[in-house]
């Protein structure tokens, strides 16, 4: 079985040398056992990581669409049975903006698993996420709606999104194509989105279904598209990595 993962919850660019900002405090320990929930979650100045792999925490750190903008490294980086749970307290007394709990993951990285990495820039075949010929199928969101993703993926794969852009969506979609989808639609609202269609691998549909593939449920659904083009990413290289001390 394929998993659609939860793409990355947060999202940040590159930037050119590490912050200074920093958790107050951060215990990473190894995940023990098996995982139902993969997720980042922020409650007041505690943000907790459950059962992430560091590639995940890195993608989630630099804003990376898919684990092939990720070069080098050891091979227990990307083991699904190597993952940790962090918990960190955030300077101050009430919740940080996302932006600084990267900036702040990012610090994490470079202290407690020593990562050193550079950028390059390489052009690659992506998938463009594009408005469709009759305009886009998006239900907008309510301005006080917690943003949320959910998926699944067997013979049937869905996925169901709460308050989230299009550049969220395009990195989602990423998890179950074979190239990177790059948000170019224009679109600056937050949407509720609910995706539905039969993966590739999964063979003939199942009775009662529909049967369209991702690039046919994308358009019909939600009124975009996607579109193979090539553009030059930014690839992050890594340089050193290690695992943390237990604490």
């Amino acid at each position: 079985m394929r998993r659609f993962a939860a793409a990355a919850l947060l999202a940040i660019g590159l930037g050119h040398g590490q912050s200074a900002l920093k958790f107050e405090v951060a215990s990473i320990r190894p995940h023990k056992g098996p995982y139902t929930v993969v997720g980042v979650h922020i409650s007041g100045p505690k943000v907790t990581v459950e059962a992430y792999g560091l590639l995940g925490l890195i993608m989630d750190a630099y804003q990376l669409n898919e684990s092939s903008q990720i070069s080098g490294g050891p091979p227990w980086m990307s083991a699904d049975t190597v993952r940790f749970d962090i918990a960190a307290i955030a300077p101050g007394e009430g919740a940080p903006s996302k932006e600084n709990v990267r900036l702040m993951l990012q610090a994490l990285l470079a202290d407690r698993f020593q990562l050193k990495v550079h950028r390059v820039t390489q052009e690659r075949p992506v998938y463009a996420l594009v408005v469709a010929k009759n305009g886009p199928k998006l239900k907008e969101s309510a301005p006080d709606e917690e943003s949320s993703v959910t998926a699944s993926g067997d013979r049937t794969a869905q996925i169901t999104m709460a308050n989230v852009s299009t550049e969220r969506l395009a990195i989602q979609l990423s998890g179950g194509l074979d190239r990177p989808v790059v948000d170019k639609t224009g679109l600056k609202g937050h949407y509720d989105v609910k995706l539905n269609w039969i993966p590739e691998f999964a063979g003939p549909p199942p009775p009662g279904s529909d049967g369209v593939n991702i690039f046919t449920a994308v358009q019909e659904q939600l009124g975009l598209k996607l579109e193979p083009q090539k553009t030059s990413i930014e690839i992050l290289m890594i340089d050193h990595v290690e695992k943390p001390s237990e604490n």
